[in-house]
């Protein structure tokens, strides 16, 4: 079941108009490379087709780059806990950037994210929001420029 979720969120974050799958999606983008990577890694290609709806925090192969080296690859070589981060990302339910409100939400991988907003500016736990409303036929994408860590 949760793999079926992450698929679906994972699919609403880089479904195109013509509702092409999120690996192929985000291959073309260009900007999430280490997503997909990280997606095959934690063997979630096959299951990201899928019903929603659900909102995905996707963060861009810049925040991918944050991480340490030794530690994202340590990372991607942990199917365990690569499904976790990535659970971590997704929020069930279609939440459009007006519809956000400050305070807890809980993610598909079971704790609680923070969204805080301040000066215009929206961010998820120490991310920031750089794109909204990445509309696919099952949810919708929000781009972030962090990759958000499980507490």
């Amino acid at each position: 079941m949760k793999k079926v979720l992450i698929a679906t969120a994972f699919s609403l974050a880089f479904g195109a108009a013509n509702a092409a799958d999120i690996v192929d999606t985000a291959k073309s983008a260009g900007t999430f490379n280490t997503l997909v990577a990280a997606v095959q890694a934690a063997g979630l290609v096959d299951t990201l087709k899928g019903p929603g709806p659900f909102t995905v925090f996707a963060p861009t192969d810049e925040a991918f780059a944050k991480i340490p080296k030794a530690k994202l690859d340590a990372l991607l070589k942990d199917k365990a806990a690569l499904t976790k981060v990535l659970t971590y990302h997704v929020v069930p339910g279609k939440v459009m950037a007006a519809d956000v409100k400050p305070g807890a939400v809980k993610s598909v991988q079971g704790s609680n994210l923070t969204v805080t907003a301040a000066g215009g500016k929206v961010m998820l736990d120490k991310a920031h929001v750089i794109k909204t409303d990445i509309a696919a036929d099952n949810g919708v994408i929000h781009v972030i420029d962090t990759v958000v860590m499980p507490k």
